[in-house]
């Protein structure tokens, strides 16, 4: 398993786990203490569960079992696919950081990160689909299904 498969892969369990930690927090906080969650911290605990560990666990799959760069391939870049984890990555934790932070701080300043994260984020999974994308061809699959066979 290369680097970087497993670079996105760690980091999707990481965000997993602080996912968790925020789904926790709220849990004990309305069940013990009648304080439900609010705006911005379901905001966090979706972003760190569906764009932290759902989208970088596929990101990580998919670089590791897509079929490799054709020869003649001068899309697909490793490094953009590297561009790309770190924009990812760096776009989730601060907009999960941003949004918690939101209810606490009353800034301007805070809010343009919240939004400039968020459209990172966006910037950073077309990256790494725009390299992805010639990656995505039939291999042996062309041949079984001109032969009839059917998935």
């Amino acid at each position: 398993m290369h680097t970087l498969v497993r670079r996105y892969i760690k980091t999707a369990i990481l965000f997993l786990a602080v996912g968790l930690l925020i789904g926790g927090w709220m849990l004990v906080r309305r069940e013990l203490y009648g304080l439900y969650p609010n705006a911005y911290e379901v905001s966090a605990h979706t972003h760190a569960l569906l764009v932290g560990f759902v989208m970088e666990m596929i990101l990580g799959v998919a670089l590791w079992l897509f079929p490799r760069p054709s020869k003649e391939d001068l899309r697909y870049s490793p490094r953009t696919a590297e561009w790309a984890y770190w924009v990812l990555t760096l776009a989730t934790g601060s907009r999960v950081l941003g949004e918690l932070a939101r209810p606490h701080v009353e800034s301007r300043a805070l809010r343009w990160v919240v939004v400039f994260a968020g459209l990172a984020q966006a910037f950073g999974l077309l990256l790494f689909f725009q390299t992805m994308w010639t990656r995505i061809r039939p291999l042996g699959s062309k041949a079984r299904e001109a032969g009839g066979e059917r998935f």
